[in-house]
């Protein structure tokens, strides 16, 4: 069963809208997750919510399940005990190991933000990008969106911009974001640093932005709304100002659901037989999903496929498979992939 199995490992620290509630009260959100593999890429997925919050408890409970599956889904870990996590299972596991509250997130951010920015005739070396967050989601984020090459990124917490100044010795993500994005050194608040951005992007908390903060921002902005069940901003408030919308939300357009990531990414992964999903892997996937939006199709309101399109998974998985080829961490190669 090993080649179509996938440990979804959760310690129930950062569930979604609800926060720590421990392994048990996650349990029915994982196996949602774990359905959800299986309805969109037939991935036999099984939850495993682990009693602990010790990091390197969490770590050898991966290494001693792994030789069970193909791969293990990393849920709902709180930052940045998250980001340890999954690194040390990659150096010690030969299967793919994803957190995807962090990469599930960035690779549909991308590929909104890839339709958005062809339908706006913004380049992406041109804008500047504002992001509320700096856990998981945010992290990921930016390092997806630095290596597309986003000309100017400045990242936002709790207690403002992040810059060089600031001592993140506690903390390596943010150190990391510290290091590599905010060249110029911008200080402040968000309202203060949305200043002439074209893109804003929130992965954080509800109700930080009111239109009068994205007026400060460049003409026809493009919002990315994330917070979730409740967004950064609502789009009510900047209907007639953005030029493109998206929310974590069903019932607006646009939106940015990890479903339309990981079940495609993690058969083209299995299919393949990868030791690990690359950044390659993460950026493929994104551009097959950008690129399932035709130029005749392409609008405000449609940006990015529809969760129910049952066509997503399949091209995911054959643009990740072919990467992981491509990238050398692929055993086989299915059939009827052309390379």
């Amino acid at each position: 069963i090993r080649k179509n199995t996938v440990a979804v490992v959760t310690d129930g620290t950062a569930v979604l809208g609800l926060g720590d509630i421990g392994p048990a009260a996650a349990m029915p959100v994982m196996e949602g997750k774990a359905l959800l593999f299986k309805e969109f890429a037939g991935v036999d997925a099984f939850p495993l919510c682990v009693n602990s919050q010790d990091t390197e408890e969490l770590i050898r409970f991966g290494e001693m399940v792994g030789p069970t599956f193909g791969g293990i889904n990393l849920e709902d870990i709180a930052a940045p005990r998250c980001f340890e996590i999954e690194s040390k299972l990659n150096d010690a596991l030969d299967i793919p190991v994803f957190h995807d509250d962090q990469h599930g997130t960035a690779v549909v951010v991308l590929a909104g933000l890839i339709n958005a920015l062809k339908l706006t005739g913004k380049t992406a070396a041109d804008v500047k990008l504002a992001i509320s967050g700096a856990g998981a989601a945010g992290y990921a984020c930016v390092r997806i969106l630095r290596s597309f090459g986003i000309g100017s990124l400045v990242v936002c917490d709790s207690q403002g911009s992040i810059h060089a100044g600031r001592d993140f010795s506690h903390n390596p993500a943010k150190a990391w974001i510290a290091e590599n994005t905010n060249q110029e050194g911008e200080q402040g608040s968000l309202q203060e640093v949305l200043k002439g951005a074209d893109v804003f992007l929130g992965v954080s908390r509800p109700d930080l932005l009111r239109r009068s903060d994205l007026e400060r921002m460049n003409p026809d902005p493009i919002i990315f709304a994330l917070g979730n069940p409740n967004p950064e901003v609502m789009p009510e408030e900047a209907e007639g100002l953005a030029s493109v919308i998206a929310t974590g939300r069903s019932d607006y357009p646009n939106q940015i659901n990890n479903v339309l990531a990981f079940p495609g990414i993690f058969r083209g992964a299995l299919d393949a037989r990868a030791h690990e999903i690359n950044e390659s892997m993460k950026a493929a996937a994104a551009h097959a999903l950008a690129g399932m939006i035709s130029e005749e199709e392409l609008s405000a309101d449609y940006i990015i496929p529809s969760v129910f399109n049952r066509r997503v998974s399949k091209q995911v998985a054959r643009a990740v498979a072919r990467a992981a080829h491509d990238s050398h961490v692929a055993h086989r190669m299915p059939k009827g992939i052309q390379l």
